[in-house]
């Protein structure tokens, strides 16, 4: 049976980045759900992936680029990445980016 309950407590951090750490909440092949930490000033370098993003800025301030267009978004906002486009984030006052991927991120997890 799936896991249906996910507690954050049962969840390790990654670090794939100075400043940045991570948890992959819960995913299946088509889904993913990822919290990711951003300390103040840390880099969400620029890139772009195959899969579609959404995310929820839950707490803290982020310049976030998307295709070359830049916007400061605060607690509450949310951005979309449409497949390949180029984005990336800069950590204005630490928070936390809920990240949401459709397919999976394989290369976050072993699927």
């Amino acid at each position: 049976m799936e896991k249906v309950f996910i507690e954050d407590k049962d969840i390790s951090w990654e670090f794939p980045d100075p400043g940045i750490r991570r948890k992959v909440m819960a995913y299946n092949d088509q889904l993913m759900l990822v919290k990711v930490d951003f300390e103040q000033g840390a880099v969400g370098t620029l890139h772009h992936h195959s899969h579609t993003q959404i995310s929820h800025v839950e707490r803290g301030v982020f310049e976030v680029e998307i295709d070359g267009r830049k916007k400061i978004l605060r607690a509450g906002d949310a951005f979309y990445v449409p497949s390949d486009l180029v984005h990336g984030v800069v950590c204005l006052e630490a928070g936390v980016l809920i990240d949401v991927f459709n397919p999976s991120r394989k290369d976050f997890v072993n699927l």
